[in-house]
């Protein structure tokens, strides 16, 4: 069993940005132990990278946590694949995304999630998860619409998907540049629960238990945008062995980072799986350097009114 701990992980593996308990948590690993850290609004971080980039290893049937990388592989530093390719063979969560495991005997839910004007989500999650899968995708208010087996909550995905209703995926560039266009709360609201009506008319016959009374659940003020996203930022595009990652945390955003600068400057925005598989070695108060940085700023709003049929 995995031995977590608290405080800095030097030398450690980098696992990520992961939700736990409703909190965003930062993990890194050496073998079997895992070092935690909640990603707390006003920590200060300082991270210094060594290489190269090692597989994360995988989630393997019957566990909650991951196994190790057995051959302790290297992977590209460009920031895609964080598993080599037989940890990606067994993986048990890569299996569930290709289809290839078609019952586990476990209870799905099948959810609608928005992440701004004209995207709308639809997918499943493990019951037993809760609402990580929706915290971790930055979905900025969700809904449950069904319940039962994966083979039929999978069908029920699916239908929903082919309506035209919702899509099953985004990029995450798309959401990205719709943080600033949420909206209020009582609009999120309105558009789920008409949302979730219609995916019912589409789901009778299915198998599936639907969730009529299911509350629309919000996480815009819990990743911090009450206030709006920075007009302006640097986003992190890749790392590199040697590179220092650092600032002051703001609220997470699914898995993403935004860090303030003490010079003032402009935020930086890390998505934390580029940060998976790299070296972490603490660096305190050494600014942010080797990094490769793209500015973005805010996007114009579009002259359009949401529809959402």
């Amino acid at each position: 069993m995995a031995e977590r701990q608290a405080g800095p992980a030097t030398g450690w593996i980098s696992t990520g940005l992961r939700w736990r308990d409703g909190r965003p948590v930062l993990s890194a690993a050496r073998g079997h132990l895992v070092h935690e850290r909640e990603a707390a609004p006003g920590t200060a971080v300082g991270w210094l990278l060594g290489g190269p980039r090692r597989c994360t290893g995988a989630l393997l049937a019957g566990r909650s946590e991951r196994t190790p990388c057995p051959h302790h592989a290297e992977i590209a530093p460009d920031g895609g694949a964080v598993q080599c390719a037989p940890c990606q063979s067994v993986d048990r969560g890569l299996a569930l995304a290709r289809d290839q495991i078609l019952d586990d005997g476990r209870t799905y839910r099948l959810y609608l999630a928005w992440f701004g004007p004209g995207l709308l989500k639809v997918g499943l999650t493990a019951e037993q998860r809760g609402t990580t899968r929706l915290l971790e995708q930055g979905a900025l208010a969700w809904t449950f619409a069904a319940r039962g087996s994966l083979p039929a909550v999978r069908r029920a995905e699916l239908t929903v998907a082919a309506s035209g209703l919702a899509r099953e995926r985004f990029t995450s560039r798309v959401k990205l540049d719709h943080w600033w266009e949420h909206g209020d709360t009582a609009h999120r609201r309105t558009l789920l629960t008409e949302a979730r009506t219609r995916a019912h008319e589409l789901l009778h016959g299915h198998g599936v238990e639907l969730s009529a009374d299911h509350l629309v659940t919000d996480h815009v003020e819990v990743y911090g945008l009450t206030g709006g996203a920075p007009a302006a930022y640097r986003q992190i595009d890749a790392l590199a062995p040697g590179a220092v990652v650092a600032g002051l945390l703001r609220p997470a955003i699914g898995r993403h980072l935004l860090l303030d600068q003490a010079d003032g400057s402009e935020p930086l925005l890390l998505d934390t799986r580029l940060l998976t598989g790299w070296t972490l070695s603490p660096a305190p108060g050494r600014p942010p350097s080797g990094l490769s940085l793209r500015s973005r700023v805010r996007p114009e709003v579009p002259d359009t009114q949401e529809a959402l049929f």
